[in-house]
């Protein structure tokens, strides 16, 4: 045989035998760094949370947002407080690093880590609704609806110590819904007992009351567009929407009143804008406004929905997830609640199809429901 042949063959195979060796490292040492990166889902920065008031039971559920899950449920008892601690509204920082709970029972209002450990608290009278401040270190928090004589003022809580910083007056009954613009340059607080919202300057804190003709609404709670020139209200007692709008915000001005669904409770806009979603108490359906055509675009009915209460949404839109409180057992749940009363839901409905597609079974008597602001 040629030996020049011979020798050709014979580095042939050396090479194919070199890369071949050196494709089997490369594939794994990318497999094996591959298994070493860091898991962004469990990073403090990622992944949302649902959090939910369980305002029957003393306790909180929270729930991720990418598998609809409950991944944690914290027993305020546990923590140190009374089994009437009712917890009843929440809302976390943008970034998910802290999240806050009223507790009408205890009068406080808690801070929470991503790890949901008690990391703070500040003593306020019947604290009721929550509202961060989305440019300056604040928490802005109205009254309970339950209490029997609240102040006639919201407080001011500086959330990085948790320190209530002043309260303001409002100078009417019963201050509960409250909402500040995207700048932060003004919130809006409205009476439970009077047809009066407050429009106050956080900059300069001064102050103007617009008063609204009619029977009394029972303001529930406001939400804000997204470019901040429109704020709806929902009635509880007149069973309407009402919308405003407040590209002057010391006076805002009615520009549509729709009917909707008996009791509707908190509303909450979609990321774009173009609707406004929340739940009507009396009537166990969810409405969705069109705020284009001003008009009732769907109401949704279904298995879960019991006394619907509190409504959030998952950053990108695509999921509304509304408590329900269940107080009269309305819903048949497969599981029983901490303390034998009827336990309540968390439904999760697809925004696209505007289908029930998930029921969480919660403790008893769920109502406010919080996630990153804005």
């Amino acid at each position: 045989m040629n030996k020049d042949f011979i020798m050709q063959s014979l580095m042939n195979a050396f090479s194919r035998i070199v890369f071949v060796t050196f494709a089997v490292f490369t594939l794994s040492a990318g497999t094996i760094s591959a298994q070493h990166q860091p898991d962004k889902k469990n990073s403090t920065a990622e992944g949302q949370r649902i959090y939910v008031c369980n305002q029957g039971a003393a306790t909180l559920t929270v729930i991720d947002a990418e598998t609809n899950e409950i991944v944690d449920n914290i027993d305020l008892q546990e923590l140190g407080f009374s089994e009437n601690a009712k917890p009843h509204h929440t809302v976390a920082e943008p970034d998910g690093s802290h999240w806050y709970v009223t507790l009408i029972g205890e009068n406080r209002v808690l801070k929470f880590n991503r790890k949901n450990e008690l990391v703070g608290q500040a003593e306020m009278e019947v604290p009721g609704l929550l509202e961060l401040h989305p440019t300056r270190d604040l928490l802005l928090v109205g009254r309970s609806m339950s209490a029997v004589n609240p102040p006639q003022s919201i407080g001011v809580i500086n959330r990085s110590d948790m320190t209530l910083q002043k309260e303001i007056d409002t100078f009417f009954a019963r201050p509960h819904a409250i909402s500040t613009t995207p700048d932060g340059k003004w919130t809006f607080i409205a009476s439970l007992a009077e047809n009066q919202i407050l429009s106050l300057n956080t900059e300069t804190e001064e102050t103007n009351l617009t008063r609204i003709g009619g029977d009394t609404h029972v303001f529930v709670d406001f939400a804000i567009s997204p470019d901040g020139n429109t704020l709806v209200v929902t009635g509880q007692v007149s069973g309407k929407l009402l919308v405003f709008d407040i590209s002057d915000p010391a006076s805002p001005t009615v520009t549509d009143s729709i009917d909707v669904n008996a009791q509707p409770w908190h509303p909450i806009f979609s990321p774009d804008g173009r609707f406004v979603y929340f739940g009507n108490k009396e009537a166990h359906t969810v409405t969705v406004v069109n705020m284009q055509s001003r008009s009732v675009d769907t109401v949704i009915e279904g298995k879960g929905l019991a006394q619907p209460h509190g409504s959030a949404l998952s950053a990108d839109g695509k999921y509304l997830y509304i408590s329900n409180n269940n107080r009269k057992g309305t819903y048949q749940a497969s599981t029983t609640s901490s303390t034998g009363d009827p336990p309540g839901t968390i439904t999760v409905i697809n925004t696209e199809t505007r289908e029930i597609e998930k029921i969480i079974e919660v403790d008893a008597y769920p109502s406010g429901i919080g996630t990153r602001a804005r």
